[in-house]
């Protein structure tokens, strides 16, 4: 191991780090800003072209919206476990990044069919790409390495950065040009990252990180077929299959039915939650007293982040909406490009929070999980309540001053700050070794099940008109009401956590 270490760390390296890390970089950073740059015009290219006719448009709009980020996280889960198989990374890297670019490009079509059909692309392109551009990073470095840390610190800056400039430009051009300059952008972006990523290949230098499994699966035939070109294939068949599922927007069943105003993707986002429940109960109950305790917290921690992204991801799709009929804009910026915000406030706020549980541990004052987690939904409750007082600052048009958004978007940037980071190591100490994986893969599929929240919010804030200019006091009154709702629910949930610390400390045992 001494000798594996010393030879790797004597490799070229670009600011102390492998010169791979700085390819993945730009290639996250572009990738991100194909992602971040589309999202930021989704839910007002459907509420405006794509269901523009509907007078529930919004309600259409909210549970396509749900649809898609439910299935763009929860394809990750699917893509990984192929690619550990059978492709490995540079495979599915590239697998997926052809996938998502075709999807931008296709989205840039105004048609209903290429609509659908270029979500589904990126979907299924999202679940090969992301989980193993992230995992890549991880491979840099050798067992031990110090630098390991500050390697995925700056990776993750790369994501910001693509998140906070994507729905500047996309947003500025589908304004100035049209929707299908906004979205052929991203396409673009999505490129771009592509070719860095084929240029860090062709530079050698990921050395021979990333290939396929050496048990040789990729080149196993199934029905006469290679799996290199069968996976393929079936990612193309899937296509169509995933379309349906977006599409298939409106309720199962009439009001009132057994299905009430639940689709086909509520059905199986609910079967699978409650399958994962049922599976981690007979986990928790066959294990020892002490894995049970930490199970119980890691439990705890997944279904209180998956509360927080709930609420933190609405602003893709109904704060967008408010930033688009209640805001005074003042040409500051786009409706669209107040996307931008979040990722603008991580990136100033990353490095002093950081320092501030730096120099806490330093005085042995760093706080534990439970007060970070309930300080993090505390942040986000207060950052919703902001928006509920914007109303006693309308003007006579119902438009709110753009401060009270750029206030929002600062305190729960804090309580995402508090929370994600902290989040993802503590599943790691939590968990038993035996099923570590699997917990994992549980909190990336809270990501997924957030979006089933999203969904929920969005359909209980929809507003019924066909009238492209709505605006004013009603839809104020809708908004803030709902966000005055969303506080109270993340304060309480805030609550419940600071209030409980005591006894999950006790469970969680030795872990920070």
């Amino acid at each position: 191991m001494e000798k594996d270490l010393n030879s790797e760390l004597t490799e070229p390296t670009i600011f102390g780090h492998p010169r791979g890390l700085f390819y993945l970089f730009f290639a996250e950073m572009w990738e991100r800003f194909s992602f971040y740059g589309m999202r930021a015009l989704l839910t007002l290219y459907m509420v405006d072209v794509i269901f523009e006719a509907l007078s529930d448009r919004d309600y259409a709009t909210a549970a396509v919206y749900a649809s898609y980020g439910s299935l763009v996280y929860a394809s990750t889960v699917i893509g990984g476990r192929i690619s550990d198989k059978i492709l490995g990374m540079r495979n599915s890297i590239f697998l997926g990044g052809i996938l998502m670019s075709l999807g931008h490009f296709v989205l840039a079509i105004e048609n209903n069919v290429a609509f659908f059909l270029a979500l589904s692309l990126i979907i299924v392109g999202n679940g090969f790409f992301k989980p193993n551009i992230s995992t890549f990073v991880g491979t840099l470095y050798p067992d031990g390495d110090a630098r390991k840390d500050s390697g995925f610190t700056i990776f993750y800056m790369g994501i910001n950065i693509g998140g906070w400039i994507a729905p500047l430009l996309c947003g500025w051009l589908a304004v100035t040009y049209g929707w299908h300059y906004g979205f052929a952008l991203a396409g673009f972006g999505m490129l771009s990252g592509l070719i860095f990523f084929w240029s860090g290949i062709r530079n050698g230098v990921f050395g021979d990180k990333g290939m396929p499994p050496a048990t040789g699966e990729i080149e196993r035939k199934v029905a006469g077929i290679k799996n290199r070109y069968l996976i393929p294939l079936l990612s193309f068949l899937a296509v169509p299959v995933v379309a349906y599922l977006l599409s298939a927007y409106k309720p199962l069943g009439s009001d009132g039915d057994f299905f009430g105003d639940q689709n086909i993707v509520n059905i199986i986002f609910k079967i699978i939650g409650v399958s994962i429940l049922g599976y981690l109960a007979y986990i928790i109950f066959q294990s020892t007293k002490e894995e049970r305790g930490k199970l119980i917290v890691a439990v705890l921690i997944t279904v209180f982040m998956t509360i927080f992204w709930g609420f933190h991801e609405l602003s893709g799709s109904v704060i967008t909406l408010f930033a688009a009929r209640n805001i005074d804009l003042g040409g500051i910026m786009t409706a669209s490009q107040t996307n931008s915000l979040n990722s603008m406030w991580i990136i100033i706020l990353a490095i002093p929070i950081s320092l501030l549980w730096t120099s806490l541990a330093k005085k042995n004052l760093n706080p534990r999980t439970p007060f970070k987690f309930g300080m993090g939904l505390l942040f986000a409750g207060l950052s919703f309540y902001i928006l509920h007082i914007s109303k006693t600052s309308a003007n006579e048009a119902g438009l709110v001053p753009f401060a009270y958004l750029l206030l929002m978007y600062f305190l729960i940037s804090i309580g995402e700050l508090f929370m994600s980071p902290v989040g993802l190591s503590k599943i790691t100490d939590l968990s038993p070794k035996r099923i570590v994986a699997f917990m994992m893969g549980v909190w990336f599929l809270s990501s997924a099940f957030a979006f089933q929240v999203v969904g929920f919010i969005g359909k209980q804030l929809a507003i019924e008109s066909t009238d492209k200019n709505i605006g004013g006091f009603d839809t104020l009154e809708v908004y803030t009401d709902g966000f005055l709702l969303i506080a109270m629910y993340s304060v309480g949930a805030g609550l419940i956590i600071l209030l409980a610390s005591p006894f999950i400390k006790k469970l969680m045992g030795d872990v920070h």
